[in-house]
């Protein structure tokens, strides 16, 4: 096992974990090593310096193991997980003002356009009694991350 520092194209750093330099490589061209935060596949191999110890000096670091995921993720299929991902990333997030602009957007008030954000349970139950159709999506998806 390789541990790699990584970087994708909007700043985020992250470690990746690879078989080998070579498993990384093809992960890479196959669009398969994706940021954690914005699932940006445009991601770098940050240099590492190579440390050359001597056996009486050496110091064992345990790598910290990546966290298993959530059980809201390891419900989802891959496939399922990238179409709510791809809808996160084509909306625009208007927050709490999801229910007014919902709204506006029903009665054309405004031009149509996709939106996400936040409602209470009682703000999502009087959308649906107004006739006006949403989706909800987990939390873990709909915040913004850069």
């Amino acid at each position: 096992m390789i541990i790699f520092d990584l970087r994708c194209s909007h700043g985020h750093s992250f470690e990746g974990w690879f078989a080998s330099g070579d498993e990384f490589s093809r992960q890479q061209a196959n669009n398969l090593v994706r940021c954690p935060v914005c699932d940006d596949a445009t991601v770098a191999r940050l240099p590492s310096a190579k440390v050359r110890v001597s056996k009486s000096a050496v110091v064992v670091r345990e790598p910290t193991p990546p966290a298993p995921p959530s059980e809201a993720i390891a419900g989802l299929s891959p496939e399922l997980l990238a179409k709510m991902r791809e809808v996160v990333r084509n909306t625009e997030n208007v927050g709490a003002r999801f229910p007014e602009e919902a709204r506006k957007i029903h009665y054309n008030e405004v031009p149509a356009r996709a939106i996400r954000g936040q409602a209470s349970r009682d703000e999502a139950q009087a959308l649906t009694e107004e006739g006006i159709e949403f989706a909800s999506l987990p939390a873990f998806l709909s915040q913004d991350s850069n």
